[in-house]
């Protein structure tokens, strides 16, 4: 799904700011794996700490207490832990395009990790831990198989606030902006399709 999300917004965008817009799908993935390796499984899938307001289980920090764990489903917890990392990697990622052609690249990647660690990792473990309060709220929960809470609503809601927050390109209506590559994103939808019909596949067997 990156190299699709990375086609989708490139294609989208004018033709001197391809690359550094497709960089924002990667860079997603780069961070947010190492961030979610080291602190963001223990986040989302530890124990209610302060309140509930996030967990934390210092046997997944570095996920170093779940090399033999098999859950109760009967798949590794190694293999759950990648699978909703994937999700920890796209939700970011997904808002890259309400920041296209207005941010640095530096500026982003900052912003990334610090969304992860207090937006995206406090929403999943409400919403997706077994002590969350969402999970348990009224008889059957959160229904939310394949993030629409946790990924869509978080990234569109976050992605709105912030092209508001940095207004529009300089130039808008004043200078032409076509997109560079309509093909480009063409491809890019249909990859990030295919993706999103494994990962609810996958959801639906968990």
């Amino acid at each position: 799904m990156i190299p699709g999300l990375a086609m989708f917004y490139g294609g989208l965008v004018r033709t001197k700011n391809v690359l550094g817009t497709m960089m924002h799908s990667f860079a997603a993935m780069a961070i947010m794996s190492v961030l979610w390796i080291i602190c963001g499984y223990a986040m989302c899938f530890g124990k209610n700490i302060l309140g509930g307001w996030v967990g934390w289980d210092w046997n997944f920090f570095f996920l170093k207490g779940i090399d033999s764990n098999i859950m109760t489903s009967g798949v590794p917890e190694y293999v759950f832990a990648m699978f909703q990392g994937k999700f920890a990697i796209i939700t970011p990622a997904l808002i890259a395009g309400a920041l296209a052609e207005r941010v640095t690249f530096k500026g982003y990647c900052l912003f990334i990790a610090l969304w992860g660690l207090f937006v995206y990792n406090p929403l999943c473990h409400w919403v997706w831990a077994g002590d969350g309060f969402l999970f348990n709220m009224g008889a059957a929960g959160a229904i939310d198989f394949a993030g629409g809470t946790v990924v869509h609503i978080s990234s569109g809601v976050s992605g709105l606030v912030l092209a508001l927050y940095l207004g529009t390109r300089r130039g808008y209506l004043k200078v032409a902006m076509p997109p560079s590559n309509l093909t480009m994103t063409i491809i890019g939808a249909g990859l990030l399709w295919v993706g999103w019909f494994g990962f609810n596949a996958g959801s639906s067997i968990s």
